[in-house]
């Protein structure tokens, strides 16, 4: 919870621990409180595993990595990306098991923007060099992506106005400062600076100028 810091988790490295709903188990990698206020989390849904209905004062950022997770909305994918604005609530489950990215308690209130889109079927934009971006969501200063990274793509130094967090979906992400396997979170502070690149085509999640 210390957002002037850079943090760097490595999920693989993190045991599951129990949630107050029986078959849901988590990786906390940030959280302000042990059941409310701002978490971000691993979150894995096994099969048949559901929650009560719950509301999200602050809003709820969920990215599905496997399986399929669903509530009264829909069904979702991998690589479903869903926002639920704040006030929402909402019963979620999950038949067949899911694992999820999720992000608790940190939109503004005024972003009432419902999101539910399938990452497999958007189109990519090309970005700088040989990046492909997939915009997701913008509000303000906020904005999240996917970006793509081809093999050997390098990037220039640049300054983060605003923070920046990454999730490493697949390959390796690196910088000056180390290397990222997928599975790593990295969530670096108003006004640092790196000069990324990849070795390997890699997929990354990305969110800037959130942490100012």
């Amino acid at each position: 919870m210390q957002f002037g810091e850079r943090v760097v988790l490595d999920a693989n490295a993190l045991d599951w621990l129990p949630s107050p709903s029986s078959g849901v188990l988590r990786k906390p990698l940030a959280r302000e409180d042990a059941e409310r206020g701002h978490a971000t989390s691993f979150v894995r849904y096994e099969a048949g595993a559901a929650f009560d209905r719950h509301e999200h004062p602050l809003g709820e950022e969920i990215l599905v990595l496997d399986g399929i997770f669903s509530d009264e909305t829909g069904d979702y994918g991998p690589g479903t990306y869903l926002r639920n604005p704040p006030g929402s609530s909402h019963a979620p489950f999950s038949e067949s098991g899911c694992t999820l990215f999720v992000k608790l308690h940190q939109m503004q209130p005024e972003d009432q923007a419902t999101v539910r889109i399938d990452t497999k079927n958007k189109t990519w934009q090309p970005g700088i060099g040989g990046l492909e971006v997939m915009s997701l969501h913008a509000f303000r200063t906020e904005h999240v992506a996917l970006v793509k990274w081809p093999a050997g793509e390098h990037f220039q130094a640049h300054r983060h106005h605003g923070g920046e967090e990454i999730l490493v979906i697949s390959g390796e992400f690196i910088d000056e400062h180390g290397r990222y396997p997928a599975g790593s979170w990295i969530r670096s502070p108003h006004g640092s600076v790196h000069q990324p690149w990849v070795e390997q085509e890699t997929l990354i999640w990305v969110k800037t100028g959130h942490l100012a």
